[in-house]
C-alpha cells in the first residue's frame, strides 16, 4: 500500500481540505445555532478544527502538519495506537519503502534526541543466514570523546581534518533550499562536512558557513564554460573559497552508474541556474561521461590540475565500481604517473537518488561491500593504501553500519538517506514529482516552507552526534581505543544455519605489495589486472 500522504499530494486544495471544511462547517453551524438554536456543539467541534489547523501551520516541529493541517494528525494517531501500523499506512509496503523500518525509527529518535533504547531484546533473527554482529571484549575501554576524525590530504597545503561521519552528496535542486540550509547549519554546529552534490555550490550552501566538499560532475556545474566544457577560472573562483575543504570528482554514483541525467527546463529556476552556471528554464544536462579527460592517465592529470587550482586542497574522486579492469586502469595510471588522489569515495549500488530507471536502481553497479573491498585491496596490493584515504556511501545509517564499513577498509562514511530522515523525510517516494510532503525534496516554495530550518538543523546535528556516541560505545565494548582499529576480525557473520565466520576469513583480503610482486591471490586480479592499461579505459585483449 503506497504512502497515504502520496495520495494527497496532487492538488493544493486537497491538502487543506479538512481544514477548509472545518471553517465552512463552523460558519454554517454558527448560523444555524443563532437562527434556529441547533448545532451549537457541532460549531464548537468545527471551531476546534479551525484552531487546530491554524496551530499546525504555525508550529515548527512537524513538517507534515505544516503541509497537511488537521489531516496530518492521522499519521501520528496511527503511529501512537500501534507503531507497526506506521509501515503499512504511513510509509508504504516493502516495495514502496524499501529501507528498514527499524533504521528509520532509529534515525528519527536520534535526530529528535529521544531515547533509542529498546525493550524486550533484539528484533533481529539472530539465527538467520547473513546476521552479523561485532565481538565484544571482557576488558572494555573508556574513550574521552566521540569526535572521531581522519586527516585527508596529509602533506598537502591545506589538509582537512574530517569527521568520520558526513553528509553525502545531495544537490540543491534535488533538495529544497530549506533542506540545504538545515543540513549545512547542522554540519556547521557539529563540525562535519556537507557534500554539495554535482549541482554545485548554491547561495544556500554558503549562508550557514558549514564545511563543504565540492563535487564536480560531468556537467561541470559551477565551473563550466558556456559550451559545457570545464572552466579553470570559474573552478578556481569557487574552489579557493575557505568554506570549500575538499574537491571531489564524480565519475559515477551508486544509484544510476553509467547513466547521465536531465533536469527539465521548467525545473531550472533562476536560483538553480545561478548555482550551476547554466541558462534558466533550459534543460540542464549531465552527460554520462566526462569531457575533460578520456583516459586514466588524463584523469590523474586532471585531478592534479584541480588540486593545484584549489590551492592544494585534498582532491579525489567518487565512483561506483563497474568493470574491474577500468578501476584497475585508474590504479595503474596512479603508479605510472606518480599522481595519486588524496581520497577515493566508493559509492555502493544501494545508494539512492530522486529518480532513476528501475533497472539501474536494482541491477547496475557493484554493492558497497564488494566495491569498497576491491578498491581497498587494490591499493593495499600496490602499497598505495597509506597515501589515499577511503570514504564510502550506500545505506550507511547506524553506528554498526559505520563500524562494519571501517572493518572493510573505509576511513570514513557518508550518509544521504540518514540525514534526509533527520530532516523529516518519511520516504513518501514522491521526490521526482515535486510534491514532497515534508518539504525536503521539492522546489515548491509553499511545501519547502514547512521545513523550519533552525528546528531541522538541530535534528541534523543531534543525529550526527548521537550516532557517533553510539559508535563510541561500540568501540569501547570491543575493547578498542579508536574506530580505526576496527578490522574484519571484529565482525562476525552467520554464513549458514550451523556456521559463523569472521569477515576476515569469509572475505578476501590481499597482502601489502602483492600486485607489485605479481602475486595475484584472487581470481579478480588474475583475470582482469592484465587486461587493464593506464592509457585507456578499454582492455588490451578480448575478454
Amino acid at each position: 500500500m503506497l504512502n497515504w500522504l502520496n495520495q494527497l499530494d496532487r492538488h493544493l486544495p486537497v491538502r487543506y481540505s479538512v481544514w477548509l471544511l472545518c471553517a465552512i462547517g463552523a460558519l454554517l453551524c454558527a448560523f444555524t445555532w443563532v437562527a434556529f438554536g441547533i448545532g451549537g456543539w457541532l460549531a464548537l467541534v468545527c471551531a476546534f478544527g479551525v484552531g487546530l489547523g491554524f496551530r499546525d501551520t504555525h508550529q515548527t516541529r512537524h513538517s507534515v502538519l505544516r503541509n497537511y493541517p488537521v489531516i496530518g494528525h492521522f499519521r501520528f494517531l496511527l503511529e501512537f495506537i500501534r507503531p507497526e501500523m506506521r509501515q503499512y499506512f504511513i510509509e508504504g509496503d516493502n516495495e514502496a519503502a524499501p529501507f528498514s523500518r527499524q533504521q528509520r525509527s532509529l534515525v528519527y529518535q536520534r535526530a529528535k534526541g529521544e531515547p533509542d533504547k529498546r525493550p524486550f531484546g533484539t528484533q533481529m533473527d539472530v539465527g538467520a543466514v547473513g546476521y552479523e554482529w561485532i565481538n565484544h571484549s571482557l576488558a572494555p575501554t573508556e574513550l574521552p570523546t566521540h569526535d572521531f576524525r581522519v586527516t585527508i590530504g596529509e602533506g598537502r597545503a591545506q589538509p582537512y581534518n574530517a569527521s568520520i561521519f558526513n553528509i553525502s552528496a545531495m544537490s540543491f535542486g534535488a533538495l529544497s533550499a530549506n533542506a540545504i540550509l538545515a543540513l549545512n547549519a547542522g554540519a556547521k554546529r557539529g563540525n562535519f562536512a556537507h557534500d554539495t552534490g554535482e549541482g554545485s555550490i548554491s547561495r544556500h550552501h554558503r549562508e550557514m558557513g558549514g564545511d563543504l566538499i565540492w563535487e564536480i560532475g560531468s556537467g561541470y556545474f559551477g565551473c563550466r564554460n558556456d559550451d559545457g566544457s570545464f572552466s579553470e577560472s570559474r573552478f578556481a573562483e569557487n574552489a579557493l573559497q575557505p568554506q570549500v575543504k575538499m574537491i571531489e570528482l564524480k565519475l559515477s554514483q551508486g544509484a544510476k552508474p553509467g547513466h547521465g541525467g536531465v533536469l527539465p527546463g521548467p525545473k531550472v529556476t533562476p536560483e538553480i541556474a545561478a548555482a550551476r552556471g547554466v541558462p534558466a528554464w533550459v534543460d540542464c544536462i549531465s552527460p554520462a561521461s566526462h569531457r575533460a579527460f578520456k583516459t586514466p592517465i588524463e584523469m590523474m592529470q586532471f585531478i592534479e590540475k584541480l588540486r593545484t587550482l584549489s590551492g592544494g586542497k585534498p582532491t579525489g574522486f567518487k565512483l561506483c565500481i563497474g568493470h574491474p579492469w577500468e578501476w584497475f586502469a585508474i590504479a595503474k595510471a596512479m603508479v605510472e604517473t606518480g599522481i595519486t588522489p588524496d581520497f577515493i569515495v566508493v559509492d555502493g549500488a544501494e545508494g539512492g537518488t530522486g529518480a532513476a530507471p528501475l533497472e539501474f536502481t536494482d541491477h547496475v553497479g557493484a554493492p558497497l561491500q564488494e566495491g569498497l573491498l576491491l578498491v581497498h585491496n587494490t591499493l593495499v596490493g600496490l602499497n598505495l593504501r597509506s597515501q589515499i584515504k577511503l570514504g564510502c556511501a550506500g545505506k550507511v545509517v547506524s553506528a554498526f553500519d559505520i563500524a562494519r564499513m571501517l572493518a572493510l577498509g573505509a576511513d570514513w562514511c557518508n550518509s544521504a538517506r540518514g540525514f534526509m530522515f533527520s530532516l523529516g523525510c518519511i520516504q513518501a517516494q514522491t521526490c521526482h514529482t515535486g510534491n514532497c510532503p515534508t518539504g525536503v525534496a521539492t522546489q515548491d516554495d509553499q511545501r519547502s516552507r514547512a521545513l523550519v530550518v533552525p528546528t531541522k538543523a538541530e535534528r541534523v546535528y543531534h543525529f550526527h552526534q548521537n550516532t557517533l556516541l553510539a559508535l563510541k560505545e561500540l568501540v569501547q565494548a570491543a575493547g578498542l581505543d579508536d574506530p580505526s582499529k576496527i578490522t574484519a576480525a571484529h565482525i562476525v557473520r552467520r554464513s549458514a544455519e550451523q556456521s559463523v565466520k569472521l569477515l576476515a576469513t569469509l572475505l578476501p583480503f590481499v597482502q601489502p605489495g602483492e600486485l607489485l610482486r605479481g602475486e595475484m591471490s584472487q581470481q579478480v586480479f588474475r583475470l582482469y589486472w592484465p587486461m587493464a592499461q593506464a592509457a585507456s579505459f578499454g582492455v588490451n585483449r578480448p575478454v
